[in-house]
């Protein structure tokens, strides 16, 4: 499956569900969401379907996300049918970890391979002036998916007067542990895009004041340029989608719960692939249409942004 531009189309990710218990000032809008009704949304039947097809043309990645995928119900049986489909190479998910403790384990045995956890901080007031939520949570869904032998990545945006005097700390975690630390440049994105320009952090300048040896990507197409510390257990990971461009790698496509396709995350284009499914129609045309109109880059560096909030699209 590829698109306009010759790119292997191989990965998709799969937002769930709109709604997040945590309101961070970055992704989710100051006044909240308005909750969709339940017809708005696509049924996990329906995923599932949607995914199978996807899988058929060429699909070997899939990352479930949110919102925060755990507050769907029945997200466990979802997982488990999507980990019996044997193209399926890797199952992820991205989560606040926040609900994780109690469902790690099910989790595991249902196929998931590995989880990317959101942590912007490690100080338990900051945190909840970021989120409004409890680390403590967190802290307990973390151990209890190392626990179960889950990947974990922690992904850490990097956000300028507010997490940086932390950096040492969350690289000094990668030394210790066995885990992959992700620092991702703030990007202007919907109504926080204000907010975003505001708190911007270049992960070149971290990279420059750090002594972090540069190392070799297990995926060409990931976005991450990973480093290692002296003595580390695990790598650090710079996704610099404000100072640089990777678009020319861009392997994905992204499945929002509300049934459209987006091509690219930056682009307001999108595909209703919905309607055609509950009319009866084969999707197939719509995930080429899909392709076709998927641009060959971003406009994050021209200053321009997207409508849509991030919790709308999926992480």
């Amino acid at each position: 499956m590829k698109d306009s531009f010759g790119r292997r189309i191989n990965y998709l990710r799969i937002s769930v569900t709109d709604l997040c218990n945590y309101r961070c000032k970055y992704c989710m809008p100051e006044d909240g969401v308005t909750k969709k009704g339940r017809s708005d949304l696509l049924s996990l039947e329906e995923i599932y379907y949607i995914s199978h097809i996807f899988v058929e043309e060429g699909v070997d990645k899939i990352r479930i996300t949110g919102g925060e995928p755990l507050l769907r119900k029945g997200l466990v049986n979802l997982v488990e049918s999507l980990g019996q489909l044997e193209s399926v190479k890797d199952l992820s998910m991205t989560t606040n970890a926040s609900l994780l403790s109690d469902k790690a384990v099910k989790l595991k045995k249902s196929g998931l391979d590995r989880l990317n956890i959101s942590l912007d901080t490690l100080d338990k007031e900051k945190f909840q002036a970021i989120s409004g939520g409890n680390l403590d949570d967190v802290i307990q869904g973390i151990k209890a998916a190392s626990d179960a032998g889950l990947g974990i990545k922690i992904n850490t945006v990097l956000l300028k007067g507010v997490n940086d005097d932390e950096i040492y700390d969350f690289i000094d975690l990668s030394k210790k542990y066995p885990i992959d630390i992700r620092f991702i440049e703030l990007m202007p994105i919907g109504p926080t895009a204000s907010y975003a320009r505001d708190k911007f952090l270049s992960g070149d300048e971290i990279i420059e004041t750090y002594d972090l040896r540069k190392t070799e990507k297990d995926d060409p197409n990931s976005p991450a340029d990973l480093y290692k510390i002296d003595g580390g257990l695990g790598r650090i990971g710079f996704i610099k989608a404000m100072s640089h461009k990777f678009c020319g790698d861009c392997n994905r496509i992204r499945l929002t719960a509300d049934g459209y396709l987006k091509p690219c995350l930056h682009s307001d284009k999108q595909v209703d692939i919905k309607t055609p499914l509950r009319r009866g129609e084969d999707i197939r045309p719509y995930i080429k249409k899909a392709l076709e109109i998927k641009p060959y880059d971003h406009k994050l560096l021209e200053g321009k942004s997207i409508k849509r909030s991030m919790n709308r699209i999926g992480g």
